[in-house]
């Protein structure tokens, strides 16, 4: 199934879900049939929570793996018996289905992306996966296991707002600075021209 959109800005939009049930979204700067397009495409899995936006707007194409952090750091520590269904997973997405608002799990799809491209980057990124596994996956799991709901949540939202600081709006930053002189400079050319 496909939807295609164009707004009035000019942007166009497909969005569908392919074969495997994976969803995707995609914006053209002009008809996607005219070879000079930029785009930005978005690819997500919502069963596992995987996916990747790949975008062409700078020219070159640059891809942003949006997995969750909390998934990333039990795959380094399960490393090669890593099992995407495995325990700690299942408990930590009841608890995210059962007891996390709507608000906060599209907020932390939305950073939680930022946090893992960040931390894929740092020379210390196994210490740091290592860290979220001890102090937030296997704490909350066991907050859970035993009844203590908001502790698991506490620790869950502090942990979050931590790494989102230390990571995601560094990042953040510096993608919009290096948009807007992308954009200056684009400017700059036609001007020029």
């Amino acid at each position: 199934m496909s939807d295609k959109y164009k707004n009035n800005e000019g942007v166009y939009i497909d969005a569908h879900t392919d074969k495997s049930g994976k969803d995707h979204v995609s914006f053209y700067d002009k008809d996607p049939s005219d070879s000079s397009h930029s785009s930005i495409h978005v690819n997500w899995d919502s069963e596992t929570g995987k996916g990747s936006i790949v975008d062409t707007i700078s020219g070159d194409k640059e891809s942003t793996d949006i997995s969750c952090f909390l998934t990333t750091a039990c795959m380094r520590h399960f490393q090669d018996k890593f099992d995407d269904n495995c325990y700690e997973l299942r408990v930590l997405r009841w608890f995210r289905d059962n007891f996390i608002s709507q608000k906060d799990i599209e907020y932390y799809y939305k950073i939680a992306p930022i946090i893992v491209e960040t931390i894929n980057k740092e020379e210390k990124a196994e210490i740091i996966y290592d860290y979220i596994y001890d102090n937030v996956v296997d704490y909350c799991v066991e907050q859970i296991e035993q009844g203590n709901y908001e502790a698991a949540y506490s620790r869950y939202k502090n942990s979050f707002l931590t790494l989102e600081e230390q990571f995601a709006k560094p990042a953040l930053i510096n993608k919009f600075v290096k948009t807007l002189k992308l954009r200056i400079n684009n400017k700059n050319r036609l001007i020029n021209a």
